[in-house]
């Protein structure tokens, strides 16, 4: 059955010589992984290339394509049929931290949505916030924990703020604040806690009335990340993450 869905480039890992696997997160399928046949390198670029064949340039993660594809139920890959860019990013590519930002995320819904059925409202979820980020011309520093403190809500464990009270310790496992710490170390103290209970609070058009510190933003991240680990099989250290870190560092 012919398949038509936007989806979100999210890996692509080489298979023989012109071959690649590409898993992307589709709008219709949720997570999908294709093998497609990449342009020859050299060859001018275009919006839309012949049947299984995709121009290199449209592979980049985090890229939003209009594809269709022939659905082979026990086929662990499924083979592309046409691919063409959705939504051509105007800043992303052209700027060092939007850059970065993009990779980390990729990377990590590479991971955080690896079991992700049908999703629309994910998926859209996550389309709006990379054209948030694409036409924002500044104080965009702590978009990616809001992206992950928010993507929260779409995969399950959106955390429990109603009884929180300054002093309170944060529960990562049960995803609630707590009055004491609980029987086992998986929990932030207060201060953490704290920290938190303030980025829930965010959204991508306040974000940049609530100042953090370098340092506050390493430790947020890495919370957030632990967080995940804790709620989704197998999530691994992410290699973006230092790459991340070190371009906000000169903030």
């Amino acid at each position: 059955m012919l398949t038509e869905s936007r989806a979100i480039v999210l890996q692509c890992l080489k298979l023989g010589e012109q071959k690649m696997i590409v898993d992307m997160l589709t709008e219709q399928e949720g997570r999908v992984s294709f093998v497609v046949r990449a342009s020859r390198p050299g060859a001018r670029p275009r919006g839309r290339m012949s049947k299984g064949q995709v121009a290199k340039q449209l592979l980049q993660p985090m890229t939003l394509l209009d594809i269709s594809y022939e659905r082979r139920p026990i086929a662990r890959l499924q083979p592309i049929g046409e691919a063409h860019l959705c939504m051509p990013y105007t800043s992303i590519p052209f700027d060092a931290r939007k850059l970065s930002i993009a990779l980390f995320l990729a990377e990590f819904l590479c991971h955080a949505t690896r079991s992700e059925q049908q999703n629309s409202s994910l998926f859209a979820y996550i389309v709006n916030s990379m054209q948030w980020l694409d036409g924002c011309q500044a104080a965009f520093s702590n978009f990616h924990l809001v992206f992950l403190m928010r993507l929260t809500r779409f995969v399950g464990f959106f955390p429990n703020t109603d009884d929180y009270a300054e002093g309170d310790c944060f529960d990562l496992r049960a995803s609630n604040f707590c009055h004491t710490a609980p029987m086992h170390t998986d929990f932030l103290q207060p201060a953490d806690a704290a920290r938190i209970n303030t980025l829930m609070r965010m959204n991508y058009d306040s974000m940049h009335l609530f100042r953090m510190s370098h340092d506050d933003r390493n430790r947020i991240v890495d919370v957030l990340l632990h967080y995940y680990r804790l709620h989704v099989p197998n999530f691994p250290e992410l290699r973006s993450l230092p790459v991340l870190k070190e371009l906000w560092a000169v903030e």
